[in-house]
């Protein structure tokens, strides 16, 4: 990035931000502190209002504004493949925010880098499943959670959990206060504080129903970000097994979230996985068919057995 190119960068990240600090725009452009100083004294040369506080950072003068600026083609086709995205996954009040989005970007671009950005975007394309009455709810409950989010509005639901409690129920009427969304593998995750349970749990949207925001209000934890929130990671049971080698590809595709750990030996492959519950992988070994023998823990070898003996009095 040469001396020009920086200096723009800096004058927006100052519109983007309301207080920056040498150090901070240092770190960001990979240069020294006293580069950063001299930029910032080259920018107001030239008539950009930065203001500066002794001891907290660097801002642009409230009310003053960059002139549109340019896009180049990979720029051009991060936004509207962006955009794409949005208007795919999100709820239907982005969908039409997003076409609008794509049509005015589209609008502005010069010609060359119109072509270009098209040309590219035309190589790659978004897949998704089809709408099916799940997606369409999904998106509709996407749509009411993140408005309580936003309005701090506790949430109540039907929830259907994968395993099933020792009763064999699987359903339960959970109140939780929602605190973000997240896109987990093609799934939509919400980070909720459950009334329930008294504490944070992960709910996925496609498995609600009968979702209705409430009147009662609550207040975000102190400090509480999203972006740096790291689940605890609770899968504290090992399952053992021993594969054909020629399986491993496709346990790394379909296990890959409860996979330690894999080693070739002269018997097969040796795979260890951990989960919270060996049930978890009971549909996945099962699918793996006679290339894989479970070797501990023995309740969970013996339950694939009974799982097989069902199976083969079906035929």
């Amino acid at each position: 990035m040469n001396k020009t190119e920086r200096q723009l960068a800096i004058t927006l990240e100052l519109q983007r931000s309301k207080l920056v600090r040498a150090e901070d725009l240092a770190a960001q452009f990979e240069t020294s502190v006293r580069t950063i100083y001299r930029d910032i004294q080259a920018l107001s040369e030239a008539g950009v209002p930065i203001v500066g506080a002794p001891g907290q950072g660097y801002s642009l003068m409230e009310g003053y504004f960059l002139p549109p600026v340019s896009f180049t083609a990979e720029e051009a086709v991060a936004l509207l493949m962006g955009a794409d995205f949005i208007e795919q996954r999100l709820d239907e009040e982005y969908s039409p925010a997003a076409k609008a989005a794509k049509r005015k970007i589209e609008a502005i671009l010069p010609e060359p880098v119109l072509s270009e950005s098209t040309r590219v975007r035309e190589t790659m394309r978004l897949l998704q499943a089809g709408e099916s009455e799940t997606r369409r709810k999904e998106k509709e409950y996407l749509g009411q959670v993140r408005h309580a989010i936003l309005e701090r509005r506790k949430i109540r639901f039907t929830y259907l959990k994968k395993m099933p409690e020792s009763d064999g129920n699987r359903k339960n009427i959970r109140e939780a206060a929602p605190y973000g969304l997240t896109l987990v593998q093609g799934n939509w995750m919400l980070l909720a504080r459950c009334d329930l349970r008294q504490d944070l749990r992960h709910f996925r949207l496609s498995r609600m129903t009968e979702l209705a925001v409430l009147e009662e209000r609550f207040s975000m934890p102190p400090g509480f970000d999203l972006n740096r929130y790291r689940p605890p990671d609770d899968r504290n049971v090992r399952v053992v097994v021993r594969a054909n080698p020629e399986l491993a590809d496709r346990i790394a595709e379909t296990a890959h979230y409860y996979l330690e750990e894999t080693e070739e030996r002269e018997d097969g492959l040796r795979v260890v996985f951990r989960v919270r519950r060996p049930e978890e992988l009971l549909r996945v070994v099962l699918g793996w068919g006679g290339d894989v023998e479970v070797l501990e823990p023995e309740s969970f070898r013996r339950r694939i057995l009974e799982e097989a003996e069902n199976i083969l009095k079906r035929y």
